[in-house]
């Protein structure tokens, strides 16, 4: 594995206004900031291509069990601990990086939160705040936000939520194609998820890295199998 160096010097001490925290979270977390997300189904095209996501209803269970018992709640938990040490001058850090970088259960998912993590990491270098500098090298994409938040001086709460939302929209816009849904119902996905989006992030503030794991099987085996799917629109 690369080596990641940390910076330890920008930590951040006060937090910024709400509205400035909002600004940021927006920008770093629109479908527009550069990190590729829109090329990734998280094994989802497996999923819809095998019966298993067929519809709108199967799509929205498909996307709430992630997010209570697979990669949704990993990328909280590690999203939290990240902040944590962040704030606290960087202690652990670098365990927490390594760890995450490992924490996958297929090439394709480790290929897709990398990817992400280090388009993050350049593109928020290159346009935010010199002194809120990013590690280089392999950082998962929950990492990378959450260290950018806490370096910026957003709270965790608000940064989490911000960062679930977009994962579930992501998967709901891949899902539009890949079905497809009408945009309609897309947004009705969205309705519908918002309450397990605030439960995961609520409960993601009081664990710790002694409760990482995950029990989404047929997620961890779509992702698996899309590695050789004939016929995709997605890189995962």
């Amino acid at each position: 594995m690369p080596t990641v160096t940390v910076i330890h010097t920008a930590t951040a001490t006060t937090m910024i206004t709400e509205a400035a925290a909002l600004y940021r979270l927006l920008a770093w977390l629109s479908p527009s900031y550069p990190v590729g997300a829109f090329s990734h189904s998280n094994g989802l095209e497996w999923a819809v291509e095998a019966g298993d996501a067929a519809t709108a209803e199967a799509v929205g269970d498909w996307i709430e069990d992630i997010l209570r018992h697979g990669g949704g709640r990993q990328d909280a938990l590690l999203f939290c601990a990240t902040h944590a040490a962040a704030l606290d001058g960087g202690e652990g850090l670098a365990d927490i990086i390594e760890l995450a970088a490992a924490f996958f259960p297929s090439a394709e998912r480790r290929s897709e939160s990398l990817s992400q993590g280090r388009a993050f990491v350049l593109a928020t270098n290159a346009a935010w705040a010199p002194d809120t500098l990013l590690p280089a090298g392999d950082i998962a994409y929950p990492v990378a936000v959450a260290l950018a938040s806490a370096r910026h001086g957003i709270a965790c709460d608000m940064a989490l939520t911000a960062y679930l939302h977009a994962f579930v929209a992501n998967l709901v816009s891949a899902a539009v194609r890949l079905v497809p849904l009408g945009q309609t119902q897309g947004q009705r996905l969205l309705a519908r998820l918002e309450p397990v989006v605030a439960e995961i992030a609520d409960a993601a503030t009081g664990a710790d890295l002694d409760d990482l794991g995950g029990c989404a099987f047929l997620a961890d085996i779509a992702s698996m199998n899309h590695e050789t799917q004939y016929t995709r629109l997605f890189r995962t």
